[in-house]
């Protein structure tokens, strides 16, 4: 990153104290997320990028030495005359630079409303990287200006450095590229419009997930028997399974949990198992596998143990699943209504439906009947021959098999009950029910069987509801394709394929469900942000057309972010949404800073706009190929990363990393066609006579002073100029018209913001703080209608005072 700096600064000095600002920038960043309780974590400081928070200080740096190398003297510069050069050369570019430091605070708005796991995951994030950014804001207003004035060389340098030679090479190649492209202008901006519309289309096309699947290093396989597998088979099974996975070298152990605990944290029937394999680090690895391979190659060997299902996954995202869901695979559809026989039914032609489709793995339907039952119904007319009524017999029947409390056994302070039931010889099959004997009576007994007709039948297995209504789950992972597309195909085929009944229909959960809701979230959030950007403009530029002009950088960051993801294979995210809202402000930074300097220009009297627009972008090549190359290296380590979470920081880098480089394109080719375009009016100029400017002349001599007539006037314009000069009326009239042009200027004004701070013990015994915001901001109309009052106030005035030059 230094070397970068040093590079295109040309001073190593420069370069230093830049790259200053970063520690700075991070110790104020970290005070802040100890104060407001930020965690320090992989997402909170892993996407911080150094090149948003060294892009103030380098508009500032660059533009200080810029201004040094403009002096012809060569004098060595004093101190005092070096604090007035970093001044105006840094109050030239302070605003555009501050207002594009806000912006990139502003674009991370949307990431706080995120709430549930995305919100747990990116607001830390967020809020991380606006500390640092607030702490780089604050070091460039101060610090920069402050070491830039201290430690910059004070002699005029007139060698020519490395970046000189670099930055002269790249002008030769640039300015005849921009000549070029400037006489093609409306060719680039409808070629660059198409492209936008191509990246929209790829974008809706591109799919979706939730978060990116992480790599935990560890596998969890689900275990699932038949239902009213007892406990023995179960451990069994599991058993059989641990020998079968600890073949593999690369398994280091096997710990199964079976069915569920005494305290039912996660209760689980009997028959399901969960086995958790430990694996040894990757570099221990002698078969040359992959992550994904040995998965495979384990659950390809399970599949040798009949009549048992079992399902790969990773523990915490299994749990994270279960938790957030309530099931364990990535989605579920799921079928509400109300007869379970029907539920089941419908599951069963759903699930193969689902197991047609490309990327949906083996679909698990929720096992919601298949339970073996003992089912005894009881024949009246026998038991009334008998002298027998069904409750005595049902007496029989529970005390004998599930027990009956008969008394109770004291120890000490203990109590317990005491249990009588039949001895659990004979509790072990249906015969032992038909064999239960009855007491008639007549003394006699007779078995059950004679009273009774005694059968297996197959009962639910459980009974699951939601929002009070039954459902049926069937589940199943995504493999080599986005959540989204395969949602999608398989709406589109249930919808097809299977008719519900009347009262019947499907819903889709999982992480599905979580990218839907985080996605309409911040598809409120987003354009209230971009909105928020658009208000910062206009109050920069006063000027709606240029805060057009500068949006412009948005859509275009975005077509190298959407490209970026499809060149590296990946479907959108949250995690690349968030890439994108982070990409927004930087891409409207530059932008900022290039039409901030054609403004400049313009107020110096450079008013032929090919000229300014030339001037102006030579200028800032250097800041901005520095600040994209620079912000681009930052996020470098997080899109190459192969670490421990990688898989969520490398969308989020590919979406930055890409749209920097069209906005990069934007801001030194199209940003400035698009101001010629915007810019481009018609002379309507009038030529005046001179009989007319004789007329005027005399009106004024007549209305003015009397001591004219002693003046020597030898051309028309002295006698406009002495006239101008002695006329009261005109003089006022030039005051109510310099204070009407004032007031146009703070048409757009805002009210003061107001800030608020609590420190103590105000709310409760606990020390607390508070620290509140509070901004009003009218509604946008309101601006533009108090700038045409004063543009109607101010506009007759000025053109009664225009006076016709003579020709």
């Amino acid at each position: 990153m230094i070397f970068v700096l040093v590079i295109f600064l040309g001073n190593l000095r420069a370069g230093l104290i830049v790259a200053s600002a970063i520690p700075l920038s991070l110790l104020f960043a970290l005070a802040m997320m100890n104060l407001f309780g930020v965690s320090a974590n992989l997402m909170s400081l892993g996407a911080i990028d150094f090149g948003l928070i060294v892009d103030g200080a380098v508009i500032i740096v660059e533009a200080t030495l810029h201004h040094l190398g403009l002096r012809k003297s060569i004098q060595k510069l004093t101190q005092p005359e070096m604090d007035t050069e970093v001044y105006e050369s840094a109050s030239k570019i302070r605003t555009s630079a501050a207002f594009g430091e806000i912006i990139i605070m502003i674009v991370y708005i949307p990431i706080l409303t995120l709430v549930g796991v995305e919100g747990k995951m990116f607001t830390p994030m967020a809020k991380t990287v606006a500390f640092a950014i607030l702490g780089a804001f604050i070091l460039s207003l101060t610090y920069i200006p402050m070491m830039c004035a201290l430690f910059l060389s004070k002699k005029p340098h007139n060698k020519e450095t490395f970046s000189d030679k670099m930055m002269n090479r790249l002008q030769k190649l640039y300015q005849p590229l921009l000549a070029k492209a400037l006489k093609v202008k409306y060719i680039i901006v409808t070629a660059t419009t198409a492209l936008f519309v191509i990246s929209i289309v790829i974008f809706k096309n591109m799919g979706g997930e939730f978060i990116p699947q992480l790599q935990e290093g560890d596998f969890a396989f689900h275990c699932i028997l038949p239902p009213g597998s007892s406990l023995s088979q179960s451990i069994e099974t599991s058993m059989q399974a641990s020998r079968i996975i600890k073949q593999f070298d690369e398994v280091k152990m096997v710990v199964g949990k079976t069915g569920a605990a005494e305290v039912p944290t996660d209760p689980m029937p009997p028959e399901a198992t969960d086995m958790m394999v430990i694996l040894k680090p990757i570099k221990e690895w002698k078969s040359g596998r992959s992550y994904n391979e040995l998965a495979d190659a384990i659950n390809e060997k399970l599949e040798t143990i009949p009549g048992v299902f079992f399902e790969k996954n990773q523990p915490i995202q299994m749990r994270f699943n279960e938790l957030m869901t309530g099931i364990r695979q990535d989605v579920a559809v799921k079928i509400f209504g109300e007869n379970m026989d029907t539920l089941a039914a419908l599951a069963d032609r759903a699930g193969k439906v689902i197991q047609t489709i490309p990327g949906a793995t083996s679909p698990q339907v929720e096992r919601v009947g298949g339970l073996p039952q003992i089912n005894v119904e009881y024949d009246r007319t026998r038991m009334a021959n008998y002298g027998l009524n069904v409750e005595d017999v049902n007496n029989v029947v529970s005390t004998a098999f599930a027990g009956k409390a008969a008394g109770q056994i004291f120890e000490n302070e203990r109590r317990f009950d005491l249990v009588v039931r039949l001895d659990s010889v004979y509790r072990r099959d249906i015969d032992d029910v038909n064999n239960l004997m009855l007491a008639t009576p007549s003394g006699s007994q007779i078995p059950l069987s004679q009273v009774a007709n005694i059968s297996y039948k197959l009962g639910p297995a459980q009974i699951s509801r939601e929002e009070s209504k039954r459902r049926i789950v069937i589940g199943f992972n995504v493999s080599g394709r986005d959540v989204e597309s395969v949602v999608e195909d398989i709406q589109q085929k249930l919808d097809e394929q299977l008719k519900l009944p009347s009262g019947y229909y499907f819903t889709y959960g999982g992480q599905f469900e979580n990218l839907r809701e985080a996605s309409n979230r911040l598809m409120i959030a987003v354009p209230v942000s971009l909105l928020l950007i658009f208000m910062l403009l206009y109050f920069t530029f006063h000027s709606f057309r240029q805060a057009l002009l500068i949006f412009t950088a948005i859509p275009m960051s975005a077509i190298g972010g959407v490209f970026a993801l499809l060149l590296r294979g990946m479907p959108f995210s949250i995690s690349a949404g968030v890439g994108f809202i982070a990409l927004f402000g930087v891409a409207v930074l530059n932008g900022i800073v290039l039409i901030g300097t054609f403004n400049q220009l313009e107020k110096e009297g450079l008013n032929d706009i090919i000229k300014r627009v030339l001037e102006g972008t030579k200028a800032r090549l250097r800041p901005v190929l520095m600040t994209a190359t620079v912000a681009s290296l930052g996020f470098l380590p997080m899109a190459i990363s192969t670490g421990a979470g990688a898989e969520v920081q490398k969308p989020l880098a590919t979406v930055v990393i890409g749209g920097l480089i069209t906005a990069t394109f934007l801001t030194l080719f199209v940003l400035p066609m698009l101001y010629i375009i915007f810019n481009m009016k018609t002379d309507l100029k009038r030529k005046i006579t001179r009989p007319a400017v004789t007329i005027l002349l005399a009106a004024l001599l007549l209305s003015g002073f009397n001591a004219a007539a002693q003046v020597n006037l030898s051309t028309p314009e002295q006698a406009v100029k002495l006239a101008i000069d002695n006329n009261q009326d005109i003089r006022a009239k030039n005051l109510d018209i310099a204070g009407n042009e004032a007031l146009v200027k703070s048409a757009g004004e805002i009210p003061k913001l107001e800030v608020n701070a609590q420190l103590g013990q105000y709310n409760s015994l606990n020390f607390d703080q508070a620290l509140q915001l509070s901004q009003t901001i009218p509604f946008p109309s309101i601006f533009g209608a108090k700038k045409r009052y004063s543009n109607c106030r101010y506009r007759p005035g000025k053109f009664k005072s225009k006076i016709p030059s003579w020709s």
